[in-house]
């Protein structure tokens, strides 16, 4: 959800013709993204925030996933947030303003709904055997909002 507020927030100061502070957003964003890829939430102060303090408080316990397909989604961030943050410097404010708002999307689903777009695709990559199918990808099939998970946690 902190993705979609600072995505939202990017396009919002976009569309007010603050090119700037959305330059400035864009590149939080991007930042983001890069430290969940390269060492999951551990040094990322969304994915700290997110998972010590929001989740719990919003949804209850947490439910411990496979870090292998969340890893995966976040790639997928990072090349939407890059490509989002290229095409701003880039000058294309209107293209840029369009990835991010997929983003938003794909993040909402995540965070309101508890559906990971990157983890059903890592599913499906696995079923096609693109993926190995002995990575766990239990994150593509959990329940909305559970409070029941597995007692094993995300790498």
């Amino acid at each position: 959800m902190l993705v979609v507020a600072l995505a939202a927030v990017t396009v919002v100061l976009s569309w007010m013709g603050l090119a700037v502070p959305a330059m400035v957003t864009a590149t939080l964003l991007f930042g983001g993204f890069i430290l969940r890829v390269l060492a999951g939430p551990r040094f990322d102060p969304f994915g700290q925030l997110s998972v010590r303090w929001l989740a719990q408080w919003v949804f209850g316990e947490p439910v411990l996933v496979g870090g292998a397909p969340k890893r995966f989604a976040q790639m997928i961030g990072l090349v939407f947030s890059g490509a989002a943050l290229g095409l701003r410097a880039a000058d294309l404010t209107g293209a840029s303003d369009i990835v991010l708002i997929l983003l938003i999307v794909a993040a909402s689903l995540e965070g309101f709904m508890g559906v990971c777009l990157g983890c059903l695709l890592f599913g499906r990559l696995q079923q096609w055997r693109v993926i190995p199918g002995d990575i766990r990808s239990d994150c593509a099939v959990r329940p909305a909002h559970s409070t029941s998970g597995s007692p094993s946690t995300p790498t």
